[in-house]
């Protein structure tokens, strides 16, 4: 048993805090920016404590988790006044969960080894599904003997935790995926919107082509919300968009060219101007169906 401490309990952070606590068998403290959510994780669980600051949460800790929003996030809890920088303890290791630049990945990772810890950029894919289920892919970036300590960790919530390459490089590979993932997403967005048109019998159209080269997580698990138009809950559009801008912006600085991406992201736009912010990336559908609507108006 470690001592852990755990800072953002979104959607994401909130189980896996506790997988670490229940599957892992840690002490946990939690904080969170609304102390009301953390309060509610401790009285949920039954155990660990509730801190006041990120600094207060990180003290005396073994490895601190993070999972927040974006870089100014991280840096308002690590590096700003009151963060868990402050307090981490020299030979303790930070790993971060938020999906952010690889710009801030270097950047902390530098400011780690200059106060004796580790770090290690560690995003996360599966959704809100893998964290509550605890089947979480973690992509890292950092040394190898850092990552050896915190990977039986960080499996308390991850069905596989990969070290990728050096630091910043756990946060390139989520871009990658993320680049991947808009791709299919769309794709088949227009494959259900063309059957739609065409007037098959999708549950069978699905059957048929997820057994061969067209099959694709996406297509297993998203089908269904698509044709019943209910995006009301998984990976939010807001979230996508975001993840997208950072992936695009590095693209701009390694010179990888991103047709696609650009163009779902525009997409993407289009849904949150539909009130489809915090739908699920699956409603690209919603975009179709609602230009398709306007045609014949």
């Amino acid at each position: 048993m470690a001592k852990v401490a755990f800072i953002g309990l979104g959607v994401m952070g909130y189980p896996m805090a506790g997988h670490l606590l229940k599957k892992g068998g840690h002490d946990l403290v939690v904080y969170n920016r609304t102390a009301a959510k953390a309060a509610a994780w401790v009285k949920e669980h039954g155990a660990g404590r509730a801190a006041a600051t990120p600094a207060e949460a990180a003290k005396g800790a073994d490895f601190v988790f993070c999972c927040v929003g974006n870089d100014d996030d991280l840096r308002s809890v690590t590096t700003a006044k009151n963060g868990a920088f402050e307090t981490v303890a020299k030979g303790a290791i930070f790993i971060d969960n938020t999906t952010a630049s690889a710009n801030i990945a270097r950047e902390l990772y530098a400011a780690a080894k200059d106060k004796g810890f580790g770090f290690i950029d560690a995003p996360v894919s599966g959704g809100q599904a893998g964290a509550q289920n605890g089947v979480l892919t973690v992509m890292c970036g950092g040394d190898t003997d850092v990552f050896e300590r915190a990977k039986p960790v960080a499996s308390a919530y991850a069905r596989a935790v990969n070290l990728i390459g050096p630091a910043g490089s756990g946060q390139l590979t989520k871009m990658v995926n993320q680049i991947c993932i808009a791709g299919l997403v769309q794709g088949l967005a227009e494959g259900m919107h063309f059957a739609q048109k065409a007037g098959l019998d999708i549950p069978m159209v699905v059957e048929t082509i997820s057994k061969g080269a067209a099959g694709s997580w996406q297509m297993d698990n998203r089908w269904k919300a698509m044709m019943e138009g209910k995006y009301d809950f998984g990976f939010a559009v807001n979230w996508m968009r975001k993840d997208l801008s950072i992936s695009i912006e590095e693209a701009r600085k390694n010179g990888a060219n991103l047709p696609v991406s650009a163009l779902v992201d525009q997409f993407y736009s289009e849904v949150q101007h539909l009130g489809g912010g915090r739908w699920d990336t699956c409603s690209l559908l919603a975009r179709l169906n609602n230009q398709n609507a306007e045609k014949k108006s």
